[in-house]
């Protein structure tokens, strides 16, 4: 995501979560920036630029929000799954 403006940068990371509906952490993997960066440019940075874009990518990220406490269950039991099995 080098040589582009900030601005394009969150506007791309917002076209990217709502059509993928990834998380922060899978789209700051993606695009090789920080999930610091990520966060900022969706949740600060968009809202001035443009906002009802930042209202469909809050969906997403509330959505992520209340369910990160079931993936990180389910990480936690494939982890001793495969401990298990070894």
């Amino acid at each position: 995501m080098k040589n582009i403006s900030i601005e394009e940068r969150a506007v791309k990371l917002a076209h990217y979560i709502i059509e993928s509906k990834d998380t922060v952490r899978g789209a700051a993997k993606r695009y090789g920036i920080s999930k610091s960066t990520v966060h900022k440019d969706l949740t600060e940075r968009l809202r001035k630029i443009n906002p009802s874009l930042f209202k469909e990518v809050r969906i997403i990220l509330d959505e992520n929000k209340a369910e990160r406490h079931i993936r990180g269950g389910m990480a936690t039991k494939i982890k001793y799954l495969h401990m298990k099995e070894n």
